[in-house]
This record gives C-alpha cells, sequence and structure tokens, in this order.
C-alpha cells in the first residue's frame, strides 16, 4: 500500500508485464482487425458492412444506395472508425479482380486492376450480391451468437452463418502482429462438393480430397502452372508458392499479319504494367544518362 494514497502497489517483474501485454494486443489486433475468421471467412470490418447492407434491406433484388450511406451505418451502428477505412472494405467486396465472388454489387467506378482508386463514396452506389446470401441467409434461425456492439446501444453477429466456406471461396490475405495469412480463392462447385465429401466422410484422405478440389481458382483467371504434386504438398502442409502466367492466344489479321491477345492475367497482375513491359522490351529506348542501348536491351 502507498502510504497516504490508499493505493495497493503491486510488483511485477517488467518481462513478465512485456510479454503479458504483447500477447493481448496481438490477439486484439489478430481477432479485431487484420486476420480473417475461419468459420465465415471474415474480418470484423467485413462482417459488420454485410450485417448492416442486410440489416438495411440492400439485397440484390432491391435498389442500389448511395455508398456513403452504407459506410454511414456502419460506422454509426457497429464500426467506430475511419470512414476510408470502411470505405476501402466496401470496395474491395465489389472488385471482381480482387473477389473471386464479390459480395457487393457496385454501381459505379470501383476502381480498376491497373492500380486505379474507387470514386468517392458519395458517387458511387451499392447493395449485397445474390452470393452474399451464403453468409445472411439464415441470420435469424438462431444460427449464431450476437454480441452488443460499440455502445450498447444494438447488436451485431459474431459470425456470419456461412453455409459455405468462404475462406475458401474468396479466399484472405492479411498480416497481424506475429502472423500471418495468404489464402489463395477456389471454385465454388469444387468447394462445395468436398465440403460434401467430408460431411460424409470425416476421415476422407489427403490424397481423395485433392481430387475434388485439385487448387485454386483464381479472380480474373491465369493459368496455373506449378505441377499438381506441389500443390499437393501446399495443402498440405500450409507452406508454399504457385506460379501462374497469363493466358493468351494468336489471331490471324489480314495480308499475313497476326496479333497475340492477351486473355486472362494471372492475380495482381496490373494490364497497364504488362503494356509498358512489352513497350520496353519491343521498343527499347536509351535510358538517362546513356549514350546508346545497353547490350540487354539489344538482346
Amino acid at each position: 500500500m502507498i502510504p497516504g494514497t490508499g493505493t495497493k502497489l503491486i510488483v511485477r517483474d517488467v518481462k513478465d508485464e512485456i510479454e503479458s501485454a504483447f500477447l493481448d494486443y496481438s490477439m486484439s489486433v489478430i481477432v479485431s482487425r487484420a486476420l480473417p475468421d475461419v468459420r465465415d471467412g471474415l474480418k470484423p470490418v467485413h462482417r459488420r458492412i454485410l450485417y448492416s447492407m442486410y440489416e438495411s434491406g440492400l439485397t440484390h433484388d432491391k435498389p442500389f444506395k448511395k455508398s456513403a450511406t452504407c459506410v454511414g451505418d456502419v460506422l454509426g451502428r457497429y464500426h467506430p472508425h475511419g470512414d476510408a477505412s470502411v470505405y476501402d472494405a466496401l470496395v474491395r467486396l465489389a472488385q471482381d479482380f480482387s473477389m473471386r465472388y464479390p459480395l457487393i454489387d457496385g454501381h459505379g467506378n470501383f476502381g480498376s486492376r491497373d492500380g486505379d482508386g474507387a470514386a468517392a463514396m458519395r458517387y458511387t452506389e451499392a447493395r449485397l450480391t445474390p452470393i452474399a446470401q451464403l453468409l445472411l441467409e439464415e441470420i435469424g434461425q438462431g444460427t449464431v451468437e450476437f454480441q452488443d456492439n460499440y455502445d450498447g446501444s444494438t447488436q451485431e453477429p459474431k459470425l456470419l452463418p456461412a453455409r459455405l466456406p468462404v475462406t475458401l471461396l474468396n479466399g484472405a490475405s492479411g498480416i497481424a502482429v506475429g502472423l500471418a495469412t495468404e489464402i489463395p480463392s477456389h471454385n465454388l462447385n469444387e468447394v462445395a462438393q468436398a465440403a460434401i465429401a467430408m460431411i460424409r466422410n470425416p476421415k476422407l484422405s489427403h490424397a481423395e480430397l485433392m481430387a475434388i478440389l485439385p487448387g485454386p481458382d483464381f479472380p480474373g483467371g491465369g493459368q496455373i502452372i506449378t505441377a499438381p504434386h506441389i500443390i499437393s504438398e501446399i495443402y498440405k502442409n500450409g507452406r508454399g508458392s504457385l506460379k501462374v502466367r497469363a493466358r493468351w492466344k494468336i489471331e490471324e489479321l489480314a495480308r499475313g499479319q497476326w496479333q497475340a491477345v492477351v486473355t486472362e492475367l494471372p492475380p495482381g497482375t496490373s494490364s497497364q504494367k504488362v503494356l509498358e513491359e512489352i513497350e520496353e522490351i519491343t521498343n527499347p529506348k536509351v535510358k538517362n544518362g546513356k549514350k546508346a542501348l545497353s547490350p540487354e536491351q539489344i538482346a
């Protein structure tokens, strides 16, 4: 007890205090912000956006509503953070080049795979997509637990009652304190068949499961050139990298001419960047500070 204050003094080792505080902080970041929950494949901000839009009646068969309204509802009821972070999350849920199965139907400029940003939230509109029903359709049937929101004025679901493992459908990425995840997206039919097979036979072998779900299915396409046995090892161990290349074809033109047409690009690849690199290879220019082309450019 500190004399004259009535305050009890607790003596604790600095090392123990730092370890405890760091662990608490790490778990808070992991659970509340950075990594998706494997049960519904969503981070808290995504879950709150979808639930708020569902509560506002913005289903796929209803008219669009301004994105600013959606963001305001989320901030006011469930997510007391910056509006930019909420809108960025909403935009990503609507991008078909970011999500294999977009959960939000965006109307207006929601950016491009070339790195162009979305228009301001006052100019765009949004509503849920039909596939978002996989996450929300059974929300009122006692399927998930609810908790108080940040000020106790209403309640929000701890999870959404996903009817399929959305973590595999749309993949996930995130960096937390001491942990990170990078899960690729997969084909809906294959994921559904794999889930049914696992329910019917919980002891399904890894090889049998890989026969049903042979690998990722990326938004925007791309050809996976990693060997099947390497993909199987990656899925077994949870670590590794996949090689993906563009799909292209040759189109014959008049007078013996032809052109190469790229139909699919690997995920995260900017078409503008690819065009710039092709231009650099086919029409090299003398670099700044040089008097002539380098041997690498001539080759």
